[in-house]
């Protein structure tokens, strides 16, 4: 999965004076992009989905209780509740470091994160863009936008803001693969494909830019390369659904009906309710 690096507090010890990248990988991944039952499909990168132990929680909150004003220390700690899903006080805490620090911008983009988890989207484009009011070059954040109009429909607009981000030579994988699934959404799969390269020369061991551009490949017929993706994606992470029933359109595409059954199973199984895996079945049994 694509993570990004933390800054990590030991037992009892004052928080750094110097505040770390926004946390942008403490919580759970992205919407799927929108593909037909009948072609592959592609996830957006996930994030960590590593959970905040209780022990960290308790020696964080040693720290906050030893420097009450600090707002980095509210700001670690805020992430912690957030990975241990526990996001009513990852907001209290992002909440107070604003407030100890009204120019805390990356206490607001974390605040942004757990806005998207709640679904409350409206708040996390203001609290993004109250960070990038204070620092206008801070690429996390127009990654953050970004993805929260992607998610929207509002392609336009996450376009620009992969752009953006982009402009500012960000080394965050997610800028470029965003933004080659918007490309792939407008059948411009040549670029798409520049873009996960990309993401992948950044992140090699993220699947979600192989399925990405292995989807693009078979849109352009080129099913071998698409296979590799697939396959590469699957041995990344063999839990998710849509990577098996994309590998089971090309075995089916080929005609390997029995391997391409197989493949729609193993989906069917990871995800019941995935509906191409269960239609990829249904074309393929008895074979």
């Amino acid at each position: 999965m694509i993570s990004h690096s933390e800054s990590r507090l030991a037992p009892n010890r004052t928080v750094a004076a110097t505040k770390p990248a926004a946390l942008l990988a403490i919580f759970a991944g992205l919407a799927l992009a929108g593909c037909q039952t009948a072609e592959p499909t592609v996830q957006a990168i996930s994030l960590d989905q590593s959970q905040g132990s209780s022990e960290n929680i308790s020696s964080l909150t040693a720290t906050v209780n030893a420097d009450p004003r600090n707002p980095e220390a509210y700001n670690v700690r805020g992430t912690a509740y957030g990975r241990a899903g526990d996001y009513n006080r990852a907001i209290e805490d992002f909440t107070t470091a604003i407030q100890l620090d009204p120019n805390f911008y990356q206490a607001y983009a974390n605040r942004a994160l757990v806005f998207r988890q709640t679904n409350e989207q409206g708040k996390a484009v203001a609290d993004y863009n109250a960070a990038l009011k204070i620092k206008p070059d801070y690429d996390a954040a127009y990654i953050g936008r970004g993805n929260v109009y992607r998610i929207a429909g509002r392609n336009r607009e996450a376009l620009a803001d992969f752009q953006k981000a982009i402009d500012l030579n960000t080394t965050d994988p997610r800028a470029y693969h965003n933004r080659g699934l918007l490309y792939q959404i407008d059948g411009q799969h040549k670029q798409a494909i520049e873009d996960f390269s990309t993401a992948i020369s950044l992140k090699a061991d993220a699947p979600e830019p192989y399925s990405g551009r292995g989807v693009s490949y078979l849109a352009l017929g080129d099913e071998e390369n698409a296979f590799n993706d697939f396959n590469a994606a699957l041995k990344l992470d063999d839990r998710k659904a849509e990577y098996w029933t994309n590998q089971a359109i090309v075995y089916e595409r080929r005609g390997e009906k029995q391997k391409a059954f197989r493949s729609y199973s193993r989906a069917a199984q990871l995800d019941p309710r995935y509906r191409p895996a269960k239609d990829g079945m249904a074309r393929t049994t008895g074979v």
